[in-house]
Order: structure tokens, then sequence, then C-alpha cells
């Protein structure tokens, strides 16, 4: 599926499973937009997403003479309640029957009747989804309490901004706002520090572009937006406007290097006489990638990277006549435009630049085209947009990354956080949409600054309520402060000889290996399930189960026939690339072959008429089916075949500091791993608190008290081992969570109730195991780290388990989970390892600690007969359980015999 939007996304979702349901008994299924652009951007969107969709053609007969299938895209501007004389309007009653109706912006209008009244006319005898990211300022400023009433019991999934950012979504962001009226020099010294900002943005995605191309980062753009672009008003008895203000600064810039220069050293050096409330520099920790640059050096960076000019010289606004709307930036005497102007009516804002005798050159461009329709494109120039409200609504850009904004008024916040939205977005590693402090696993250094929006204001006054609207969400809106607290191995159980499996120095499974896609008997069948899932209530609500609409299925060879194997080929193709498997070689053959393959390489679950198509859709759903098909196929073929290359070239290593387990967050000006504890800079008692206490490494160690949560457990390789808490700390990596804080507890309280009885003859280790590139995985594509290593060892033996507690609910059975049958692999491993080299003998074991309750994971679990030492016999233990005879840590001690 196409990546759009997050209300497209989500919209997709509903069409497919209404229509699923409902198809018969639709007459028609409409998406109501507010503007023509954002109808643009959807019909792009459900074209990418295969789903069929057209715009309302008022020259057709009947309305949907397309078919139920297809999704009309109509304005709500283009519809009336009753149809008179000629136009583009269309009556309300065209649209007759069951419909299904897709409304997004949906809070627009709500503070009038006109528009809800044609969307209840609409929807009167079918169903409505309405869409908004301000549905609660737009309820604000309507201020009526029944439609407040209306629209609190119909949300349906209400996902404040609080949570989107706690989960890590989007980017981070940093706001600067100007409250009180600035003079123009302080004006563009905070310009010049936005630009500046943007041009380190610039730097570092152009200095580490190899090491930041898995996290699909765009090339940055900065956006400036005015409250009107042509609003104009008089200051000192002369005309201004927003866009005039950041027009004047460029020119200022380009034709005065002198003051650049030396403005640009001044904010480099913290001195440039903005303060915040506690009368600091608002620079003084800022632009830490051009600090080793003079400011000569910046200047012409500036010059080339952002302005496309070999030196300074006048600006040029060039009227783009080919496109209406359009005014390009660039330097006198340079080639390329590095900005554009995109407003309404050019000529009033060009006769208002030559009013204004600033020296600014006014040309006129008549064969370019349109530069705002390439600026998502690579090869474009454009570095700097301006404009208005083009931006709020209907454009889809993942470039902009600093934001300028000028006389941003009270009564345009649900825009400002629309704007806002527009600035966040983020593909991430893997399109996850996440920021990378919220990935597992190094990152690059300095990618936080791609991954950061910036937002100047001047004479912003919404954005005084913006920043209140996000702390009341428990958003820092002052940024956070980055506090490394380094930990201390425990060098005395490092000198015991232990031992941990690695890959052999030098040995790398995407180099050393090809893996062909092709059906594999030793590859168990993958289980595949594009059924609908129903929620069974029963009762008083007590009783809730899973079921679905449908059974397993093979794919008749009539049915093979009607995929289209060039797109299951592409698509195996691009998810290849985004897991990055270079050394797996697809033949545009396989494919097929697999869903032939002879004993069957998948399970399918689903309706009829998915593997008998009996329309376009049905065909549509089988297309899909094949793909999910093939790739679990890709990753369970992948995953076997990194299993037996790595039997042959994992060793045991001795265990010491330069594991990287002990190796996180490493710093620049230390050998030792650390954790990154993160603390709202508003919190100023906590971190001084927190800065104490990081000071005083014995009473970190050894003491589990205080306001950074941890555990003291002796037995762990290092100190302190932290946990999540409640309070506004964020860790890097991330504390234990409430599972793996309990395994700790349990694991110190049995070590000091049995280690001079049942454990006499063994020491006891403990490790935390970290995540992608620093811990001891398995199934790398999948990402198996299991969260601790737990050393048994005795005079003759090195036991060696690794310990996964989680929460098993939405598990699937124990044949198609390869976490869970992890323990039937590792005996082998742990004898082909033994068999190449000489050392101490170790085996290897593995265990799920379930933090879900035997009572309710049994019913859910397979078919439902499991009793407790079914699950212990295939390694999956209780952390939570009502037996006081049943012990998980003495079955992972000593077995099930107690």
């Amino acid at each position: 599926m196409a990546t759009g939007s997050g209300k497209t996304l989500i919209m997709h979702l509903n069409y497919r499973q209404f229509r699923h349901y409902n198809r018969e008994a639709l007459d028609n299924i409409l998406l109501i937009t507010p503007n023509e652009g954002l109808s643009d951007q959807h019909l792009a969107e459900l074209q990418a997403s295969n789903i069929p969709a057209a715009r309302f053609d008022l020259t057709k007969s009947s309305p949907l003479g397309a078919g139920r299938e297809t999704i009309e895209v109509t304005e709500i501007t283009k519809l009336v309640e009753t149809k008179r004389g000629g136009g583009v309007r269309v009556p309300v009653e065209a649209f007759a029957g069951n419909n299904l109706i897709f409304v997004d912006e949906g809070h627009k209008g709500s503070g009038g009747d006109a528009w809800r009244n044609l969307r209840d006319a609409l929807g009167e005898t079918g169903f409505t989804f309405e869409y908004s990211a301000t549905f609660g300022q737009a309820l604000t400023a309507a201020r009526n309490d029944a439609l407040m009433a209306e629209y609190g019991k119909a949300i349906a999934f209400d996902y404040s901004y609080r949570y989107f950012y706690g989960d890590g979504y989007g980017k981070d962001f940093h706001i600067l706002n100007l409250q009180r009226e600035a003079t123009a020099d302080r004006t563009d010294r905070l310009l010049l520090g936005n630009l500046l900002s943007f041009c380190e943005q610039q730097l570092v995605f152009a200095d580490r572009a190899e090491a930041f191309r898995p996290y699909n980062l765009a090339r940055p753009l900065w956006v400036f937006v005015g409250g009107s672009v042509n609003a104009v008003y008089t200051k000192n008895r002369q005309l201004r406007s927003d866009i005039l203000t950041v027009v004047r600064f460029l020119h200022r810039l380009l034709g005065h290097a002198d003051w650049a220069t030396d403005a640009i050293a001044e904010l480099l050096e913290g001195r440039s006489g903005l303060r915040d409330a506690d009368g600091n520099d608002i620079f003084a920790d800022k632009f830490e990638y051009l600090r080793g640059r003079d400011s000569a050096t910046v200047y012409r960076d500036i010059l080339e990277k952002v302005l496309h000019a070999s030196a300074g010289s006048g600006l040029h606004l060039c009227d783009i006549r080919g496109s209406a709307g359009e005014i390009g930036l660039k330097v006198g005497g340079a080639e390329d435009y590095f900005g554009l102007i995109y407003i309404g009516d050019t000529t009033k804002f060009k006769n208002l630049v030559a009013a204004d005798n600033a020296g600014i050159a006014l040309e006129e461009d008549a064969f370019a085209g349109s530069l705002f329709d390439g600026i998502n494109e690579p090869g474009t120039t454009i570095e700097v947009l301006i404009g208005a409200k083009k931006f709020i609504e209907g454009w889809d850009s993942w470039r902009v990354s600093n934001m300028g904004l000028l006389n941003i008024g009270r009564s345009e916040g649900s825009q400002i956080i629309q704007l806002f939205g527009r600035g966040i977005r983020l593909r991430g590693r893997d399109l996850t949409l996440k920021r990378s402090a919220a990935l597992d696993g190094p990152h690059p250094d300095d990618i936080k600054l791609l991954e950061t929006l910036n937002i100047f204001a001047v004479r912003a006054d919404y954005m005084a309520q913006f920043r209140n609207y996000l702390e009341r969400e428990g958003v820092a809106t002052d940024g956070v402060l980055e506090l490394p607290l380094c930990i201390q191995p425990n060098r005395e159980f490092l000198d015991k000889g232990l031992v941990i499996p690695r890959v052999d120095d030098g040995r790398d499974f995407a180099s050393d290996a090809e893996v062909l896609l092709a059906p594999n008997p030793d590859v168990r069948p993958v289980l595949v399930d594009v059924s609908a899932k129903v929620i069974q209530l029963a009762g008083d609500f007590a009783e809730m189960g899973r079921a679905t609409s449908g059974d397993e299925r093979r794919v008749p060879p009539e049915s093979l026939a009607l995929v289209d194997w060039g797109a299951v080929y592409l698509a195996v193709l691009e998810y290849k690339a985004r897991q990055g498997w270079d050394n797996l070689i697809i033949r545009p053959d396989e494919p097929r072959k697999i869903l032939g393959a002879d004993p069957p390489a998948y399970r399918l679950i689903a309706e009829e008429d998915v593997v008998e198509p009996r329309s376009c859709a049905d065909r549509e759903r089988l297309q899909e089916a094949v793909v999910s098909i093939v790739r679990k196929y890709a990753d369970a073929l992948y995953r076997h075949a990194r299993a037996r290359w790595e039997s042959r070239h994992v060793v045991y290593k001795t265990l010491d500091e330069s594991d990287p387990n002990f190796q996180f967050n490493i710093g620049k000006d230390s050998g030792a791993g650390r954790y990154i504890v993160s603390i709202p800079r508003a919190e100023k008692k906590l971190i001084g608190e927190l800065e104490r206490l990081i000071a005083d490494t014995h009473a970190l160690a050894e003491n589990d008290t205080g306001d950074l949560p941890r555990i003291h457990f002796d037995r762990h390789l290092y100190q302190p081992l932290l946990v999540e808490n409640a309070k506004k700390i964020t860790l890097s990596p991330p504390g234990l969570n409430d599972g793996e804080k309990q395994f700790v507890d349990d694991l110190k309280a049995y070590w000091i109730e049995e280690k001079d009885d049942a454990l006499a003859d063994a020491e006891v280790f403990l490790l935390r195991n970290q995540s992608r590139g620093t811990g001891v995985g398995f199934f790398e594509n999948s990402g198996f780290y299991p969260d601790f290593i737990l050393w048994i060892k005795t005079a003759t033996v090195q036991r060696i388990a690794f310990i996964e507690p989680h929460g098993m609910l939405h598990a699937v059975a124990y044949q198609h989970d390869a976490k869970a049958q992890l323990h039937e692999q590792l005996p082998e491993l742990a004898r082909k390892i033994s068999q190449r080299a000489k050392g101490p003998k170790v085996s290897l074991d593995s265990f799920i600690l379930s933090t879900t309750p035997y009572g309710e994971l049994h019913k859910r679990y397979g078919d439902g007969s499991w009793s407790r030492e079914d699950f212990a016999d295939r390694h999956i233990l209780f952390l939570n359980h009502d037996d006081d005879d049943y012990d998980y840590l003495a079955r992972i001690f000593h077995g099930n015999a107690e």
C-alpha cells in the first residue's frame, strides 16, 4: 500500500473493510475534500494503492457509472442542496441511496450548518467517516455545545500528538519565538539563525548521504510562511508585507557580505543578542556541526549549498509566466533558481517590491515550467519555499525541515497545527515513520539534525498558545537536555572466562553467501491469514474471543493464471531492497513456483472468493494474498539460510568489555558504553538532582533509590541497570519494562535464596542483551534479540540461556513462531560450534517468559488445550501465576523436574 498521510492510510483501511462486507449494499462511495489540491493528492494515493478512484464527472448520465467499487472524489464547495442554473455544482440528491462517505478535513465548516447539512444528507441512509487532525481546535472555535456533544460521542479514534510523539513517530522539533515586536535587525538575525540551521542540515545531508540512506531522509527544504502573502501593513510610514521582509533579508544577505559574516560569527559564538527568558543567548548551544568552520566559510557554504551562487550579488525575482502564481528566486548571474514564492497575485507583490526601492531586480521568465510541481523531484534546485496557505492543505512533501513564521495570528490555530504536521513528516528507517531515537540499535552521528523540525517565529502570536497546547499534552517544547551516564563493567566477573556466541571476525552473511528465492522442502510452510477478523463478545463482555471468516485453502492453478506475476516480482524486489537483503537472488519465474510447490510452501487462511475470484475486486485481493505469501516465504527462506550459515561461522568468544553489549552509545571522548538520559530543559530541579546522582558513581552503582529508577543486582555484568519510569525522563537504550524488571527482581531473590543451597555448585551471571547492531541476535531479518543472556557456570560446563520476557496475547501458533522454537535449534548450534574449535564445554538454551498469565493465554494459544506442562516442554514459562507450586526459575535452572 502506498504511504500517504495518516488520514489517507486510515481511509484506505476503512474502504477495504467496508467494501468487503457491504459492497452489494452500497450505491455510492464518495470522498469529499475541502479543495482541488487535496482531491488531487487523494486521487494519486488511491491509485498508487490500487483502489479504483476517479474525480466526479458532471457530464456522466449517472453519478457512479464506474460501479460500486469506485471512489468518486469531489470538493464540498461543489455540492448544493438544490441545483439552480448551470455551473459545476452538484445537488446531493444525485447521490441518493446507501452511501459510504469519506470526509477529509472533517473539521471544515464545523462552525456553521451549511456544509454539515450537506454531509448529513449524503450519509442519511449510509455511513460517514470524517477525518481531521484538528477537530479539537475547530470545535473549540465553534463554541457549539451540541456539536461538541455529538462529536464527543462519535470519535472512534483519538490519537493526540502526545501519543504520536511519545511513540516515536515523526520528527523531533525545536521552537524559537520572538513574541514581542522586533526591530528589523533583530528580525534579520532570527532569520539568519533559521538559515544557518537549514544550511547545517544541508551540509549534514550531503556529507553523510551514504550513512543516512537506510533512513529514507528527504533533502531538506526551508519553508517560510507569512500570515498572508500580500497582506500589507504600514511601518514607519512605509508599506510592508511578511514576504517582503524575507525577500529584503535575502537581498541584504547577498549584498552585504561583511554584515553577513560578522553576524554569522556572532551567532556561532552565542552572541546573537537574542535571549530566552533565563537571559541565555538562544543560539548558545546551537550549530555544533558548523562550529569548526569560520564565518567566511559558512557564508560560502550558504551561497553554494542553499543559494546556488559562487559569490554574493543582488537578488533577482523572476515571474514564471508559464505557471500562474510563481515567482522564482535566483542570485544575479546564477543559472539556477534557489527559491520560489508561491502566491495568488504576483502583480500586486511585484508592485510592492518595486515601490520598496531596495534594489531587488524584477524579471520575467517566459520559458521555465512550474517550479512548485517539481519541488519533490530529485533534480530540483529549489531549497527555499515562501508562501502562505498553499502549504497547509493539499500539499504533500517529506522535505520540510525548517520553518519560518511571521505574523501568524491567534485566529489561525488549527492552521498552525496542520502546518506543523507537514513539517514533522518522516519516512524513517524501514518506512517505520519513526525517528531513529525511537528505534533499536546504533544510528549514524548527527542524524538527529535531519530528524528535527526547526521553527523560527517572529510576531507569531499563536505560537505561544501552540507551545502551551504541546506542554499540556506532555510534550517538552524547550527541547531536552541529554546527560550521558557511563556504565561500570564488573571486571571481576569478566575474568571468569565467560564466553558468548558471536559470528567470527571478518565474516558477514550478506557478503559470504548467496540465497536463491526458490521452493525449499527444508523450510516450513509459511502461514498467511488474509481473512477478515471478527471480535466475538459474550454475555457481560467478560469473555471475548477472536474469530476468522476464512478457512485454510490452496490457490488453484486456474486462479494462478489470473495473477499479475510481473507485479508480484516487482513487489518482492521492492521488499528485498527494503529489508537490505543484497545477497538474495530473485528470478522472475520463482514466485509462481513457490505458489505451486509440492510439498506446499504455504498455508493460506482466506475466504473462497479470494482463491476463486469472481470480480475485479476479488482478483485484487488474490494478488495481495500472493504477494504476502511470497514475501513471507522469502522471510522464512532467508532466515533458514542465515541459520545454516551461522551454524558454520559462529564461534565462542571470551566475553570482555570490548563486546558490543558493553559499547552502546559509546562516546567520542570515552571508550565506555553509556545511557543517554534525556530530560526536558524546563525540569531544572530534576536536572540538578540527576546531575548530582550521575556524578556519584558509588551511589549510582550500589543503591536503587532516587530519581533514576534502577535495579541493583550484583550478578549483572555492569551497573547500573536502569528501569523505565513514569517521570519526564527518557532513556537510550530504553530501561527495563515491567516484565523485564520482574524477571531481574525474581532472579535476584532466587539467587539470594538458593546460592548456598540448590546453586551452591554454580555461579550465575546476567547481561542485558542489546538490540540490532550490538546484541546477540537470531533471525537477523526479523530482528529477534532476546532481552537477557544468563550464564549458569559450573566447574564442568557453561550453560548459556537466552531469556525473553514479553506478552503473548497476540502470539502466533508455536509451529509458526521462530522465536518460541529457538530452543529447538540451539543444541545443534552448540554441537557444531564445539566441533570446530576446542574450548570450554558450552550448552545453549532459550526461554520465553510470558507476561500474559496462563489463565488468559491457554484459551487463545493453538487449539486451547495446552497445559502448563505443555508450555514448559516448549520452553514457554509464565512470570505471573496463581499456583504456589509453579516456579519458573527452578524450571530454567533445573528443568521440569523440581
